[in-house]
């Protein structure tokens, strides 16, 4: 694996925390915790080797730029200000969410929960969307 096959990888993590998150909703809504768990708890890893690859990305191949088409480019940057915002917002409340998942505190848990799942799909999405428009519809190098 070579430094250009991380951002194709990242956007798979994302996928699959998006999918996790998705299936771990569906699972505590029909009241399978366990399988709820094993979810979340697999979307947690999955985005934190996200968080890994992608810095590991950025401090070795640099900036990339969306560049064409050139009227997408407001549309691109709205989209990448909103993820970059919530990404950040998203770390502290998934780690709160799942610390007080894992000491019972469900009350806690479930009120936090309404929070931090709309946006930690919205955050797993949008990588893909950016990863699609960045290296997919953007010419690069």
């Amino acid at each position: 694996m070579e430094i250009a096959d991380l951002p194709a990888l990242n956007a798979a993590l994302n996928s699959l925390s998006a999918l996790l998150l998705a299936t771990g909703l569906v699972m505590i809504r029909r009241g399978r915790e366990k399988a709820h768990r094993a979810c979340m708890l697999g979307a947690f890893v999955a985005s934190t080797l996200f968080l890994a690859g992608y810095l590991f990305y950025h401090a070795n191949a640099g900036r990339t730029v969306f560049s064409d088409p050139a009227w997408f480019r407001p549309i691109y940057l709205g989209i990448l200000l909103t993820h970059t915002l919530l990404a950040m917002v998203i770390v502290p409340l998934v780690l709160a969410t799942i610390w007080f998942a894992l000491r019972d505190r469900r009350a806690t848990h479930r009120r936090l929960a309404r929070w931090t799942w709309p946006i930690w799909m919205y955050v797993s999405v949008t990588g893909v969307v950016i990863y699609l428009l960045l290296y997919q519809i953007s010419p690069q190098r």
